[in-house]
């Protein structure tokens, strides 16, 4: 409050005179009169702020592109936990309501495990059953299969082997009309 009155009218400022006069070159003067003028950058301060700008948004989409994928395989692990989940909480129920019984509720990991194996045990047991009551006909079959590897070129060269696979299809369509009578 008081300091000001308290103060003396002396500046603390001082200034300096130069004896040496000052000046610039009219290209100097000229260039700067030029920027002043017009604030346009030059094109080739231009491209270097052209450059920039466009590696600074490149980082930044690479950028983005890597946070996405995270967020994505973080959706990702968060709805199979929850999928998991909730097949457990349904098995669960399931096992205690149905104790014992075959219809209970399992994950999708053990039912396509199961769904593989009966899957296999059918075609094991098809390819059994043919080959066990058919034995003639997976041979003249066979037999055709090989003529064409052999004669890739000329495959009417193996009209034996098609003939007898023929004569065993007739004979095994015959055995099953008289089954069915």
């Amino acid at each position: 409050m008081g300091a000001n009155q308290s103060r003396s009218e002396i500046s603390d400022e001082k200034v300096f005179q130069n004896e040496i006069p000052i000046s610039f070159s009219p290209g100097v003067v000229n260039q700067l009169a030029d920027r002043t003028e017009s604030p346009e950058t030059t094109p080739e301060r231009q491209s270097i702020l052209d450059a920039h700008i466009q590696a600074r948004i490149r980082d930044e989409l690479v950028q983005l592109k890597r946070d996405e994928e995270i967020v994505q395989r973080e959706i990702e692990r968060a709805l199979e936990k929850e999928n998991l989940d909730r097949e457990t909480g349904l098995a669960g129920l399931a096992s205690s309501e149905d104790e014992g019984s075959v219809g209970s509720v399992r994950n999708s990991a053990a039912l396509l495990g199961d769904l593989e194996e009966v899957r296999a045990k059918i075609e094991k047991y098809q390819a059994n059953k043919r080959t066990a009551e058919y034995p003639e006909v997976e041979e003249s079959g066979a037999a055709v299969a090989e003529c064409y590897r052999k004669n890739k070129s000329t495959p009417l060269d193996c009209w034996p082997e098609v003939t007898k696979f023929k004569a065993s299809v007739e004979r095994l369509e015959q055995a099953y009309f008289k089954s069915l009578q």
